[in-house]
């Protein structure tokens, strides 16, 4: 196979010495195996430096780290690298290295240099991340004109959450929304005399679905949150409809109250109020005038009358192709949520098993793409466009096991893997250095079959962590078929494997398992397997493929 010749010399520089293992954000230095040795070193001579006239210690219980604050602070560690105050890999610790990035991002943006973040500080920093990430004409703009560059946002959205920049805001996005739905919040915000976050910050304001079936995210925002004003007045309120059509967004204004999803529906870019309070189905807009009425003819007028029918407000469902879903869309809507339910849902706060579910994908997917752009920053000798180019074809190869997740047990679909495993022509620690830079590449370019590809091969490696993401594509519908009942032999076989994303929060093992049974009609599901609903376990399988197969 012609596709191997360069994947092979990639993977090699993955599995060889040409690799060092990365320093973490936190601060530690993991080479060779000897952080241990380093650390109780470091304790040693501290110890060594006190006077030994002191007898008397007192010692202090390190304060536990939730997995909310974990996530938050690697949020911050990933905003830092991305700016360019380069960190480390991202592990939710603001060690020594991030507390440096920490300064240099004060000093640049003319803060107090403390190392420590303020609400404020922290809130402009990720936001300004959150706007690069989701792109667009206006920060695109921004960044090409700006004297700092990428740096250009930072600065400003410190002057919008300040106000002390252009007050109009006329061109710029808040809290990931696209820029047209972000100009109808800035309007709302001036009219109502408010600032953008505070709207933001209303529960119900923003609200996210599918208006037209078309699989991308349509956008409600419901001005009844603000109460009685220049917005809103008794029970009829303002409410901007912005349904996706392929040259951008299509805004339609209607009155309602309490409105939500549920009380629209759009064809294309055209949308109309069903349900209750229908007679507000009129849109805000000016209709076309009537024509002119013609004079009454009784007789031809009821010969011509249809029999009467029952009413139908709901327009049928185009008939089209389904439009792939995009991961990085997906991600940032569930971010958004997030932020808004005031973080991450947890086991005990467990409500919604699909937003607690891609909370975790996006979770896995940020320690993916981490992992492997480490890997791929320290391969020499290729560009991120040839490496990337190499990926696709790797994705390519493996289309028919991809095409079987979708449809297969997971048992024959790894059979499918496992054969091409063997007639790859590359060693074990060859294709999971490859695999490991492809999953990165996958999810940073949206290209599913690559991420999928990549994903099955560590699992077929015997690193059934990965298998996790499999488990969340089949229920999500992302790059597969929508299938939970597929998806739970996944997420079985990965929460009894070595943990790789997030393995310092060993809760996420039960709220997983919790919301795939939820989302499989399990409504009294606890997370802990009970042995009449036992699924099949698979650590036979796995010991068998990690003799077989060591991980690199």
């Amino acid at each position: 196979m012609k596709h191997k010749f360069v994947l092979a010399g990639l993977a090699l520089a993955v599995a060889t010495g040409g690799l060092t293992a990365p320093a973490l954000a936190g601060g530690s230095d993991i080479v060779g195996g000897v952080i241990g040795g380093i650390i109780g070193g470091a304790i040693v001579n501290e110890a060594n430096r006190q006077p030994r006239t002191v007898t008397k210690r007192t010692y202090y219980k390190k304060p536990t780290m939730s997995s909310a604050q974990r996530e938050a602070n690697r949020e911050v560690q990933v905003s830092l690298n991305h700016f360019g105050w380069n960190v480390g890999t991202p592990d939710g610790v603001l060690g020594r290295n991030s507390r440096a990035g920490i300064s240099q991002y004060q000093a640049f943006m003319d803060f107090p240099i403390t190392g420590e973040l303020t609400d404020i500080q922290r809130s402009i920093l990720t936001t300004a991340y959150q706007k690069a990430s989701l792109g667009g004409s206006a920060v695109a703009q921004t960044i090409s004109t700006h004297p700092q560059g990428m740096r250009g946002l930072l600065m400003q959205t410190r002057d919008q959450m300040l106000g002390t920049g252009d007050a109009t805001y006329a061109g710029n996005s808040i809290g990931g929304l696209p820029p047209q739905i972000s100009e109808a919040v800035f309007e709302i915000a001036r009219s109502s005399n408010v600032e953008p976050q505070q709207l933001m910050a209303r529960s119900g304001f923003v609200q996210l679905a599918d208006l037209n079936n078309d699989g991308r995210t349509d956008y409600l925002l419901d001005t009844s949150v603000l109460g009685p004003g220049f917005w809103c007045n008794d029970k009829s309120c303002a409410v901007r409809v912005f349904a996706s059509t392929p040259s951008g967004f299509s805004r339609n204004d209607f009155q309602a109250y309490n409105a939500t999803p549920a009380m629209f529906t759009c064809q294309a870019g055209a949308c109309q109020k069903t349900g209750a309070n229908i007679q507000n189905n009129a849109p805000v807009t000016a209709a076309a005038p009537a024509p002119a009425p013609a004079a009454p003819s009784f007789s031809t007028q009821i010969a011509s009358q249809p029999a009467p029918a029952m009413p139908s407000f709901v327009a049928p469902a185009p008939v089209a192709e389904p439009v792939p879903v995009s991961l990085a869309s997906f991600c940032s809507k569930t971010s958004l949520v997030t932020s808004s339910n005031g973080g991450f849902v947890t086991e005990a706060s467990l409500t919604d098993p699909g937003q607690a579910l891609g909370e975790q994908f996006c979770l896995a997917r940020g320690y993916a793409l981490d992992e492997g752009a480490a890997l791929e920053a320290k391969i020499g000798g290729f560009t991120p466009e040839q490496i990337a180019a190499q990926c696709r074809d790797f994705g390519a190869l493996l289309s028919e096991q991809v095409a079987a997740i979708g449809s297969s047990p997971r048992e024959a679909t790894l059979a499918k893997v496992k054969s091409f495993i063997a007639g790859s022509g590359m060693s074990p620690a060859q294709l999971s250095g490859t695999a490991k830079v492809c999953l990165s590449v996958g999810y940073r370019t949206d290209d599913m079959e690559v991420a999928l590809g990549s994903a099955l091969v560590l699992g077929g490696l015997g690193e059934g962590a990965y298998d996790e993401l499999v488990g969340h594509h089949l229920m999500q519908g992302i790059g597969t078929a929508e299938r939970p009942d597929l998806a739970m032999d996944w997420y079985e076989n990965a929460l009894s494997a070595q943990p790789v994303f997030a393995p310092a929060q060993p809760e996420r093992s039960g709220l997983i398992r919790k919301a795939a049974l939820m989302m499989n009609g399990r409504a009294d599901a606890s997370s802990a397997p009970k042995p009449a609903m036992a699924l099949p376990s698979f650590a036979a399988k796995a010991a068998e493929l990690v003799e077989t197969a060591a991980p690199q």
